[in-house]
């Protein structure tokens, strides 16, 4: 298969020289660009873009995370869109 990919040669050419019907190397050589080369023209090989898909997947689960963190909580006690903070003290002369 490498050999029909880097030589200068036709499919056709190649396959007669190794003993293959020609017919039959094309149907490879063509299923192997289809799984090696991404629609983009980036080449990644299969390991890279599975790495890629992985990270894409992380990282809208982050964003997801993030975006249900930066939502306001409600709380038993005021406004939940207020800004005030409570601060509670331990009263000294209550020991």
């Amino acid at each position: 298969m490498q050999i029909a990919l880097r030589s200068s040669k036709t499919i056709s050419e190649v396959g007669r020289e190794l003993g293959i019907n020609p017919e039959t190397l094309r149907g490879w050589v063509k299923k192997h660009k289809q799984r090696n080369e991404s629609p983009a023209g980036a080449s990644l090989s299969l390991d890279e873009r599975a790495r890629l898909n992985d990270l894409g997947r992380r990282t809208r689960e982050l964003e997801k995370e993030n975006a249900f963190l930066k939502k306001p909580q409600r709380t038993s006690r005021g406004n939940p869109s207020s800004e005030q903070v409570r601060v509670h003290r331990r009263d000294e002369s209550r020991n």
